[in-house]
This record gives C-alpha cells, sequence and structure tokens, in this order.
C-alpha cells in the first residue's frame, strides 16, 4: 500500500526524519518495501522565468529563448507557440527523465540547447500539449516545480500482513506513527450540515442477511454536482494509485484510503422504489457489474438490491444500474460492515478482486462505519454542493462487542524476556488506543479498539508489547535448558526394536500418508455397516485420493505392492507400523491405535543360488507372525481360522488369538480384493494389534540353566475325525498341567485308504523330562499312557 507522508502529517506529528520513521514501522511489523518520491519525472525540472524571446535563424517554428533559473541562465531551442518573454515556464534541464526519454544538451539547426521548455503532458502532470505550460505569476523562480507547485512528497511503500487490515488507511499508519513517536492521532474533521428533510421520509433499509451483513448505514444527499474533483482531492487519491474519476466517486475512494473503510455512492434516482435491501444471492442468479461484465453470482453472495433487484455486490464492487453519471443530483452513501469470510468466499467464486473486498476480507472497523459515513457526507457536500438529508439510517441488530482480555505482566515478561512494569506495559498499549485497567498489581484488563479485530488472545497483546516496546529492547540471552534424562518409553523402543527384527527378516519399512481416499477402504469388502468404513474426513482436503483418515494399513500397503509389481519387482517384503484413526462414539477426536501389518509376495529366496525357488505360502507369513509373538514373550497364542477380514481368502488364512483376545489375521489375498487393487499376482498379509500385544508382552526374560537329564520322547497318533482341529488336542494336552510333560508338537498329518473317508491321522511328539533325575521308562510310560486315555476319551478318537 502507498502512503503518502504528506498525507499523513495531516494526522500525526512527528519530528523523525523518513528514514527513522520507516525503520520504525519495519520493526513495529509493518514492512517497508520501498521509500521513494511521488514525481520521480520532477527530478532536474525547475521553475523559470523567459527573459527574451528571438527567432530562430534556420527555422521559422523554432524560437531561441533565455531563461532565467534564480541562480543561471540557459538557453533554451523551443518551438511551442505559446513562448513569450515574461512567462515563467518549466524547465527540464539536461539529466531530467521524462516521459518521453532523458533530457540532454542538444545543438538544433545550429544554435545550442541547454534544456526543454515543458507543456502538461510532457511532465505528467496532465494532458494539455497544446504548448507550453505557463504557471502562474506568483510562482518562485529557481526552484523544484514539484516544491513551487506544492506537490512535493514522500511515498512509502508498506507491506500489510493478512491479520493487520485496520493499516489498510492512512490513519491506520498514522496510529502506528503515533506510537513510535509517543503523541497522538488527530482524526479528520466530521461534522455534517444537514439541511435536507429527514432520511426516513425519503428511503429506508433491510437487512435479511445479518450475518452476512452484520451493520449497514447510509446518508443521502440531494441535489449534488457532478464535475470534476478539486486539485487537492485528485492529488489525494492520485498519490495512492488510485484513479480520479469524478468529485463524488473521488470522496468515496479518499475516504476508503484516509480511514480504511470502503463507500459506495447510488444515484439515488436510479434506485427503484428508493429503498435498499440487503440479501443473500439466488442460485443461478445473474448480475452486470461497474466494470460491464455479466457474472453468474455463486450461492449465498452478499446483495445490495433496490426494491426490485440486485445493484452492487455487497462488498466488492457496484452495479452498472446504479453508478454515478454526469446527470447524477441525488447520491445515496452505503458505508456497511460485512463478514469477512463471506467477502473473501465471494471475491474468490466470482474472481473479482476489487479494493473494497481486499480490505473487508481482513475486517475493517466495524466501529468506524458511522465516522466513513459522515466524513464522506461532509467532503461530498464541500465538493458537490447540494443538501444532506436529516439524520442518517444505521441497521444494526447484534453489535459486536470487543473482548475483554487479561495480560498478566509476570508472564508476559517471562515469555519475552523482559523486565517490563505494569505502568510501562500500560503506556504501550495506551499508545494504541487500547483500553487498560489495572486488575491488580500483576494483572491488566485491555479492551482493544474495534478496529483491531486481530486482537482475540492474551498471546496477542504480548505480541503488541513486544513490537511497539522495540524487538531491539529484548535482551539477548541463552535459553535456560535443564540438562535431564530422556524419559524412558518402553513402548517407543519396542517399535524401533520390532522394526529392526522385520528388517533382519528382510523387510522393508514404508511410511504412508495418514490420508487415504474413501474408495480404498471400499475395496477392502467391508459391510456397508462396518464401523471402518465411516472414516474421519478431511475439511480441506488436498485431493480425493487423501479426503480421509485411514482405518487400516492394508489399502497404503497393497498399493505400494501394486508398484513394486508394475515396476517388476516381484519379490519383496514391506510392512509398516503406524497409526489408525478410529472414529469414538461421542468423542471428539478419534482413537489411534498403533498397527503393524504387512505383505509377503514372490519367492521365498529371490535369486537363490541353492534351494527350489519357491513361492512365499501362509507358512511364511505364519512364521512372521510367530516372530513378533517371541518379540513380545507371548506364549500360548493360537492360530484360527474364524473371525477372518474380508479381504483374506477364507481358504488360506487365519485369525490369531492369545487367550480370548483377538489380535490380528495372516492369510492369502482374496481375490476380489487382488483385482480391485490391479495386483499382478497373489500376496500375502498379516495385520496385527501392536498396541494389544505390547500389553500383553511377558516379562523380562531370566536366565535358566541347561537341564542336566535327558528327555524322553513318546509319540502318540491319532485317528480322528477330518472336522478335528489339530490345535484342540494340542491345547487340551497344555490344559492338564503335567509336571513332567516340557512340549508337544505335531510330527505328521496322514490320510489314507485305509483311514477311510473323512478320516484322518494326527501324529503329536511328546516330551518329558525331570529336572532332578532321569526318567525311568516305566515312569514315562505310566504317565504317557494316562495322559493318551485322556485324550482318548475327551475326542472320540483311536490310536493308530
Amino acid at each position: 500500500m502507498l502512503i503518502s507522508l504528506k498525507w499523513l502529517s495531516d494526522y500525526v506529528s512527528c519530528s523523525l526524519p523518513v528514514e527513522r520513521i520507516a525503520e520504525g514501522l519495519t520493526m513495529a511489523g509493518l514492512e517497508i518495501e520501498a521509500v521513494s518520491r511521488l514525481h520521480p519525472q520532477l527530478k532536474n525540472v525547475i521553475t523559470a522565468r523567459i527573459e527574451s524571446v528571438e527567432k530562430h535563424p534556420r527555422a521559422d517554428r523554432l524560437s531561441i529563448c533565455i531563461v532565467s533559473g534564480g541562480s543561471a541562465s540557459y538557453r533554451v531551442v523551443c518551438g511551442a507557440p505559446n513562448v513569450a518573454a515574461g512567462a515563467i515556464v518549466a524547465l527540464a534541464l539536461p539529466g531530467a527523465e521524462l516521459s518521453g526519454g532523458l533530457v540532454k544538451e542538444a545543438v538544433l539547426r545550429g544554435v545550442p540547447s541547454q534544456g526543454m521548455l515543458c507543456s502538461e503532458r510532457e511532465l505528467g502532470l496532465g494532458d494539455d500539449h497544446s504548448g507550453i505550460w505557463l504557471l502562474g505569476p506568483q510562482t518562485p523562480v529557481g526552484v523544484g516545480l514539484d516544491e513551487a507547485l506544492n506537490i512535493r512528497d514522500t511515498l512509502l511503500e508498506v507491506a500489510i500482513t493478512p491479520n493487520r487490515g485496520d493499516c489498510l488507511s492512512v490513519v491506520g499508519i498514522a496510529r502506528e506513527v503515533a506510537a513510535l513517536c509517543k503523541t497522538s492521532v488527530k482524526y479528520p474533521g466530521t461534522s455534517v450540515k444537514e439541511s435536507g428533510p429527514p432520511i426516513e421520509t425519503l428511503t429506508s433499509i433491510t437487512v435479511d442477511d445479518p450475518a452476512g451483513c452484520p451493520r449497514y448505514s447510509a446518508r443521502l444527499i440531494q441535489g449534488v454536482r457532478i464535475g470534476p474533483s478539486p486539485g487537492w482531492l485528485k492529488a489525494r487519491v492520485e498519490s495512492a494509485g488510485v484513479r480520479s474519476i469524478n468529485n463524488i466517486v473521488d470522496v468515496t475512494n479518499y475516504v476508503m484510503l484516509e480511514l480504511g473503510q470502503p463507500l459506495h455512492a447510488f444515484d439515488f434516482d436510479r434506485l427503484r422504489e428508493h429503498r435498499i435491501v440487503v440479501r443473500k444471492s439466488d442460485a443461478g442468479e445473474r448480475f452486470t457489474t461497474l466494470d460491464g461484465t455479466e457474472r453468474n453470482l455463486p450461492d449465498g453472495t452478499v446483495l445490495i438490491c433496490d426494491g426490485v433487484g440486485p445493484v452492487a455486490v455487497g462488498g466488492i464492487m457496484g452495479g452498472l444500474n446504479s453508478e454515478i453519471t454526469p446527470d447524477t443530483a441525488n447520491v445515496l452513501i452505503e458505508s456497511a460492515y460485512f463478514d469477512p469470510i463471506s467477502i473473501r468466499r465471494s471475491s474468490r467464486r466470482l474472481g473479482l478482486k476489487t479494493e473494497s473486498a481486499y480490505r473487508f476480507e481482513r475486517g475493517i472497523d466495524h466501529g468506524g462505519v458511522i465516522r466513513a459515513l459522515d466524513r464522506a457526507a461532509m467532503l461530498m457536500n464541500e465538493v458537490g454542493g447540494g443538501s444532506v438529508a436529516s439524520g442518517l439510517i444505521d441497521v444494526y441488530p447484534e453489535r459486536i462487542v470487543p473482548p475483554v482480555l487479561p495480560l498478566r505482566v509476570d508472564r508476559t515478561n517471562r515469555f519475552l524476556g523482559t523486565d517490563l512494569s505494569a505502568s510501562a506495559m500500560r503506556e504501550v498499549l495506551e499508545g494504541i488506543e487500547m483500553k487498560v485497567e489495572q486488575a491488580g498489581g500483576n494483572l491488566l484488563q485491555v479492551t482493544p479498539p474495534t478496529f483491531r479485530g486481530d486482537i482475540t488472545r492474551e498471546v496477542d497483546l504480548t505480541e503488541e508489547v513486544a513490537r511497539l516496546a522495540g524487538y531491539d529492547g529484548i535482551p539477548v540471552t541463552s535459553p535456560r535448558i535443564a540438562v535431564e534424562t530422556a524419559v524412558f518409553d518402553p513402548h517407543q523402543r519396542a517399535r524401533h526394536e520390532l522394526k529392526g527384527l522385520l528388517a533382519g527378516a528382510g523387510f522393508f519399512e514404508v511410511i504412508n500418508y495418514s490420508f487415504i481416499a474413501q474408495e480404498a477402504l471400499r475395496k477392502l469388502r467391508y459391510a456397508q455397516d462396518d464401523p471402518r468404513l465411516d472414516p474421519v474426513r478431511l475439511k480441506n482436503p488436498l485431493s480425493d485420493e487423501q479426503a480421509v483418515m485411514r482405518t487400516s494399513l492394508i489399502p497404503g500397503l497393497l498399493q505400494i505392492a501394486r508398484h513394486n509389481l508394475d515396476h517388476r519387482n516381484e519379490d519383496f517384503r514391506i510392512f509398516e507400523l503406524s497409526k489408525v484413526f478410529l472414529k469414538r462414539s461421542g468423542e471428539l477426536l478419534a482413537d489411534e491405535p498403533h498397527h503393524l501389518a504387512g505383505v509377503l509376495a514372490g519367492k521365498r529366496t529371490p535369486q537363490s543360488l541353492y534351494g527350489s525357488g519357491e513361492d512365499v505360502d501362509f507358512a511364511d507369513a505364519k512364521g512372521i507372525v510367530e516372530a513378533v509373538l517371541r518379540f513380545f514373550l507371548i506364549e500360548g497364542a493360537r492360530f484360527r481360522a474364524d473371525a477372518l477380514p474380508p479381504w483374506l481368502d477364507p481358504y488360506g488364512s487365519a485369525s490369531l488369538y492369545v487367550g480370548d483376545k483377538h489380535m490380528g489375521e495372516l492369510g492369502g489375498i482374496h481375490p476380489e480384493v487382488q483385482e480391485s487393487f490391479d495386483l499382478k499376482r497373489p500376496v500375502f498379509l498379516f495385520r496385527l494389534d501392536f498396541d494389544g500385544l505390547f500389553a500383553l508382552r511377558g516379562g523380562v526374560p531370566v536366565y535358566k540353566s541347561l537341564p542336566k537329564f535327558p528327555p524322553v520322547a513318546r509319540d502318540m497318533a491319532l485317528a480322528a475325525e477330518e472336522r478335528l482341529a489339530v490345535e484342540e488336542p494340542l491345547d487340551f494336552i497344555h490344559a492338564l498341567n503335567e509336571p513332567l510333560l516340557e512340549g508337544v508338537e505335531v510330527f505328521d498329518i496322514f490320510r489314507s485308504e485305509q483311514l477311510g473317508a473323512g478320516k484322518k491321522s494326527i501324529g503329536y511328539r511328546l516330551t518329558y523330562r525331570a529336572s532332578d533325575r532321569s526318567l525311568t521308562d516305566e515312569e514315562v510310560n505310566e504317565i504317557h499312557g494316562k495322559l493318551v486315555e485322556k485324550v482318548m476319551a475327551k475326542f472320540g478318537v483311536s490310536l493308530r
């Protein structure tokens, strides 16, 4: 934003040079990107008096002028028809850079010329180029043209952060300079001379969208004259980079630049039914804005309407059907506060960026709406005449009350590393128009002004103290760091060590995004009512592929598996140990348990020099799961072919149980899931509840000496029905708790015609050992015989 230093000085007195002001504002958080001259082209342009004029001896249309620039005289060849002795003119000396190029000494038809007498257009100060610019007779001679015309000015180019909408005006910057110079702001006058009839008898305002437009006010001026703006007004708006249009429109722009309040002027006679209605746009509604473009309005756009239809897009741009024209006689002035979010959304949807929208979407001063309205009415009355209707209309159904914030002095000092007193903090905050009350020796109660909508928390006040007291005044100190031993986290350590175990087994760890596509979860064939198909959704996802929080690690692993298979890497083992996110009924935050999942594909031993080159199968996945169980020192785990997830093949998979707790699953991928993820070959998967296994982990292993006495083995071959699960006799034998029984394992499963259809033989090897003696065959045979009888009686089987 461009700020005129001369304009700024109307509202704040500061003796600091411009360089110090720029440095102070930058240190206060308002970066000054550049300091420049208002009319840089007027450098080396001075006022001069033409002392004499004579005809050029070699050109009929040229004249040789002797001009006096105060302390020196110059010979200038000029072709203007209005050159005359005694005239005071603008002389561009060699080195001046005008719109036509660099001015140099030259020889014109044999006569040296030491400069150039200029027209208004050549100087960039007007459109007249019929002759040289003849200045007034009272113009001082030999001074810079910008000084003589009182247009010399310095511009500050200020970078405004999005939260500081209050600084998008000259008065806003004046408040910061006043705090810097420890002085006060002189606000512009707003005295309105009301001479017309009561405004309520002439118009009315209805706000049907108070959420989008919390406050709307208006004044009416009758009998105005539309014309060019006076020089001071035109110069002010153009110094800020705004094009001058006419006196009424320029006043609205002037007040916006001055106070930061965007305004709009309606031709009152073009408002049908002479009233204003503020409402939301309807679906498919179209409207032609001031730039002549017919626009399709998004739903929910704030519209300013007359009694029949739209006349402006609220806070963004006026309409072509109510603009100020040379024939306008009566003007309705709008000053309103629009919801920043609504304006930002509508501006982006319409692709319409305006100075008004830029300010409204950052938040303007809702308490300054009437001040800006009165200021505009006063100035329009001065530059356009007419009579201002008595009173104003202010629709403000729910007043916005600034918060009262606590500021703890000790906490602020501790946070900043300063030693400021409560009175020093109070002085700083009152310097930017905050209301401060002492609520104790260590506590201040602060009410920010209405133009500081960004001050909502105690930490915001702390920031204000820091930037205005001066960042350079905060002492440089080393942080106090207590050297402490890191807290031991067994869960984190277990994750780290388990990753090392899996890497040693040939697995590569993968790290996927926690955001996945909803469709990826559906591909796992979960039932429609499965809670894993109701994930936590992102409010503003980057894409549909990252729209929800994952409830399973499987989709990400299968996508990586497909990527590897597509790139002809067919032998791989990958795993991921990370969180999933499961909704909790009635809770705001999701449950975030750690899961462990992996995928195995291809050869058991890729590029093996020795071996058969067999593919991985269920046994490989089971072996990894058993290794994880050994890592956690968990005994008694069982694999059962029940409670299988729908993404596993029911004919080659199992669920893992520790006691009666379901701890995971493993097996081959279901053919439909394989097809959904476009996998070129089957893979094997496992998924384990890491947190559940961690909670069941065994104690610290202790040393146990090697047995001194030999074991004694006995086999038991059972002829059983096909439906008998191999693990059932195992579980039964373990449950008997025979003290001399050291271990039981399956060594054979046999089927034959001699056994008969629906029959199988299961061979179990039982190992017996005593810790204090060598067992005799008689002892073992007796114990083994009783155990076999119990098994046969329990399961109705026979020995083979």
